[in-house]
């Protein structure tokens, strides 16, 4: 971690919060508030001390009342005030803290989602930045009047009998030698359940996202099991973070009671000697209220603490990681030129390459079709190319200069994606069909990509029409449907590279029909690269790209492939003939 974020180290916590740039006259009137709250509650046992001693109806005066009542309004008025203002303040920086860790998470590389759950990630937006504004909004305060208060006290109390005041301090170190102790395993226990949390959520997360695969698997037992050996464990953390708490509250009674004993025995004996008054008793038992109750404060302050150490350390993981910077680098504008893959090598993981000394042109306007086994690197060679990953060596030219040199907006602007299983967003079909468009699209604008997309036929017999609710992810829709508001999403961003990861197969024959018409009329005019899974599509291409294994074993058109490369020849009279013929078979039937 950078300097200022050392694991395990409170001062990262402190560097965080100040990172939100909190309001500076909010957090003074805060603290300024709640000082006077503490020392008017500091006066109030003098006054105290005063009337017992002169207790008598005719010795208490109106002046007396009324500054002792004024002194409670006005320690409780400036006590809610800061309250607000610290809690208003806390709600301010967790949300400045979520503001800049969601601009995070929408910048960061593929890489971090490939290796992260998405329920940790969730959990670190939600549970964590909560634990923070709980120890700024709630424990902050506690901790700074609790100390001032407990000096205060002191320094009074020293005034007024020494000898009882250290008969109060000696408690103090024997105190805190059972409570740090405990406030260190409170700290393993908070970290562990944070860690829980996290992966319940992840649980959560992934089985009510696929709760259709769940019940068509009959997996509900399973899945049941994984979901109550996580409770369980959430259980076991709360309980025994439950008995230490169970711990400290009768530690800290214990303290009080036995301190209120031995200042009640040894103050009345002094009280009868003479040497101490009524009122010097009585205002030492307060004084002792005001030392021994801020103890609990404090260590409520020191476990939040630590429990926001262990947050903060996830919060920074994230805040560190590479991000993309999608404006930075030249705008690629204009017509797209010709663009050369030269010896990209590629790999997820150090020592599995993926993709071996990659090498081919598309030119402008032209259909590459690629082809090949399942597993050989196909839709790797695409995210390598819409750059979601960086080449491990070798590059990517666009006109003859190296696309690293164009910013990641401008290139993925020119690019259309249409992958196997078409994605879509919570919303309308019109939300679908203009997401990530930066500009207002016009009606007609947007009826007649659905025209060309072949969306229009299925999208004009909705009742709601272009205001249909689609569902989460498109479950309202089929997955013909889902192809053409893609393929009509594609249309609208008019990109000049087309990237078709070709998935007819598995649609029925109408539906394939529809698809494979709108991908017509999507490539029209446009720089191709397909996955093919059809004859037709390897036949009609302008260039044909066999991948096994992460190696191009062929390259040239359907018809040079099939006189030179045996496994093309095989492929494509075994695997994409039984395509075709499935659908033959289907629109015959």
């Amino acid at each position: 971690m950078k300097e200022g974020y050392q694991k395990g180290n409170w001062k990262a916590f402190v560097r965080l919060v100040r990172e939100t740039k909190p309001s500076a006259w909010m957090l003074s009137v805060a603290v300024i508030l709640s000082v006077i709250s503490t020392l008017v509650s500091l006066v109030v046992p003098l006054f105290t001390k005063g009337l017992v001693d002169s207790f008598t109806s005719d010795s208490i005066k109106p002046a007396q009342i009324v500054m002792l009542i004024v002194s409670f309004v006005a320690s409780a008025v400036a006590g809610g005030i800061s309250i607000y203002l610290l809690n208003r303040l806390g709600q301010e920086v967790v949300a400045k803290l979520r503001e800049r860790l969601w601009r995070k998470l929408l910048k960061l590389t593929i890489p971090y989602y490939d290796n992260h759950r998405t329920g940790d990630t969730i959990s670190r937006m939600t549970n964590d930045t909560a634990v923070l504004k709980g120890l700024v909004s709630e424990h902050v305060t506690g901790f700074f009047n609790g100390v001032i208060s407990m000096v205060g006290a002191i320094v009074i109390l020293l005034l007024l009998d020494w000898k009882m005041t250290l008969i109060i301090l000696a408690a103090i170190p024997v105190t805190a030698a059972v409570l740090v102790p405990l406030g260190r395993i409170m700290l393993h226990i908070s970290r562990r359940l944070q860690d829980e949390t996290a992966g319940f959520t992840t649980i959560l997360n992934q089985v009510l996202s696929e709760i259709r695969l769940v019940k068509a698997s009959n997996a509900e037992e399973r899945e049941n099991a994984m979901g109550d050996d996580a409770i369980r464990g959430l259980l076991k953390l709360g309980i025994r973070e439950g008995k230490i708490q169970a711990f400290i509250g009768p530690i800290i009674s214990f303290v009080m009671m036995g301190l209120m004993v031995l200042i009640i025995g040894y103050g009345g004996m002094r009280v009868s000697s003479g040497a101490l008054s009524a009122g010097d008793l009585v205002a030492f038992i307060l004084y002792l209220v005001q030392i021994v109750m801020p103890m609990n404060q404090i260590t409520m302050f020191f476990t939040q603490l630590q429990k926001s150490v262990g947050a903060t350390e996830r919060i920074v993981s994230i805040l560190e990681d590479r991000q993309e910077n999608v404006k930075e680098g030249k705008t690629l504008a204009g017509p797209v030129q010709t663009i050369r893959l030269e010896h990209v090598y590629f790999s997820y993981e150090k020592g599995d390459t993926v993709l071996h000394d990659i090498s081919f042109t598309l030119e402008p306007g032209k259909v590459t079709a690629v082809v090949g086994p399942s597993g050989g690197g196909k839709t790797t060679l695409f995210s390598v190319i819409e750059r979601f990953y960086l080449p491990d060596s070798g590059v990517i030219l666009v006109g003859g200069e190296d696309v690293s040199g164009y910013s990641l907006e401008s290139w993925r602007r020119q690019i259309g994606y249409v992958p196997q299983e078409s994605p879509i967003v919570a919303g309308t079909i019109r939300d679908n069909i203009c997401y990530g468009m930066d500009r207002e699209v016009t009606d007609e604008e947007l009826r007649h990509a659905a025209h060309m997309a072949y969306a229009d036929i299925f999208i004009d017999e909705l009742p709601e029409g272009y205001a249909t609710e689609v569902g989460e992810r498109g479950i309202k829709l089929s997955g013909g449907q889902r192809q053409r508001i893609s393929i009509a999403r594609a249309l609208l961003r008019d990109p000049q590279i087309l990237m078709l990861d070709e998935a007819t197969s598995s649609l029925d024959s109408q539906s394939e029909v529809f698809v494979q018409k709108a991908l017509q009329n999507l490539m029209k005019g446009r720089t191709t690269l397909v996955i093919a899974h059809r004859l037709s599509t390897v036949v009609d291409a302008d260039q044909i790209l066999f991948i096994e294994k992460g190696h191009i074993t062929g390259v040239g058109t359907h018809q040079e492939l099939v006189e030179s490369h045996p496994m093309y020849r095989e492929f494509a009279t075994q695997q994409l003939r039984i395509a075709e013929n499935a659908v033959a078979d289907g629109v015959s039937s």
